[in-house]
């Protein structure tokens, strides 16, 4: 991101730079020209977690790790300077500066202007920084343009498997192992093995396939059943319609 600067006689030089439409200023650069003697304590103390962050700056053609703070961040050690220029520093920066950058996405201050109007090497500088601004945009559509073609192709991919579990869940079939393992393709054997690898289910004390308790118990359901021609009772694990679909995309 490039850094913009500007001069005041008074002040000297403020350099600033624009995140998410945002200004953020150099907050070590803030606090020494508002007086503070240890510019570090001050931005700790008085500028608010959420206002600040740690930004690479280059300078020199080397990038160094400085603490930059918002609008926010740059009210609040105006308010806690003892300088008695303070407010005539932000009347500078609140008049001037905010509003130009704000109207015209740059420090655009009437001398500015007629700078560019009257020397080509400013013009140039200032169409550099609209041309790598607008790079820089170009690329954050890009990249929602390439993340919205990638949501649309997985969706093509998904539709069918949706519809295919709906209609699953609207039949509410809750199906045994032998039927589900048919409908995969696979034998039973291989099927109940890998449900145990994959510690899906486990055998209890008698042998008996069972799931986990607190885990995937919507994939399975326990049911009692009874035969009545010859009196025998107990409890089938069955499949539901969210199992099913679950394994058919494992094993596609």
């Amino acid at each position: 991101m490039e850094l913009q600067i500007f001069k005041n006689e008074q002040f000297g030089e403020v350099q600033l730079l624009e995140i998410n439409n945002e200004p953020w200023f150099i907050g070590k650069e803030i606090a020494e020209i508002l007086g503070y003697e240890r510019a570090d304590n001050a931005i700790r103390n008085h500028v608010d977690e959420e206002d600040k962050l740690m930004h690479q700056i280059s300078a020199s053609g080397q990038g160094r790790n400085m603490i930059i703070i918002n609008e926010s961040g740059l009210y609040s050690l105006i308010l806690k300077s003892k300088l008695p220029q303070a407010k005539q520093f932000k009347r500078w920066v609140t008049s001037e500066v905010l509003p130009a950058i704000r109207k015209h996405g740059a420090y655009l201050t009437d001398q500015v202007a007629f700078n560019i109007t009257h020397d080509k090497q400013a013009l140039a500088d200032l169409l550099l920084m609209a041309g790598n601004q607008l790079k820089e945009k170009e690329a954050i559509i890009h990249g929602l343009e390439a993340e919205k073609s990638r949501l649309t192709v997985e969706n093509t991919i998904m539709q069918p498997k949706a519809e295919y579990f709906d209609e699953l869940v609207d039949r509410n079939l809750l199906t045994g192992i032998r039927e589900t393992a048919k409908e995969l393709k696979i034998k039973q054997k291989e099927f109940v093995q890998f449900l145990l690898d994959k510690k899906y289910l486990y055998r209890d004390k008698k042998g008996k396939l069972q799931p986990f308790a607190g885990k995937y118990e919507d994939l399975f359901e326990l049911k009692e059943s009874r035969n009545e021609k010859t009196g025998w009772a107990g409890t089938q694990l069955l499949i539901t319609p969210k199992g099913r679909e679950t394994f058919r995309l494992l094993f596609i």
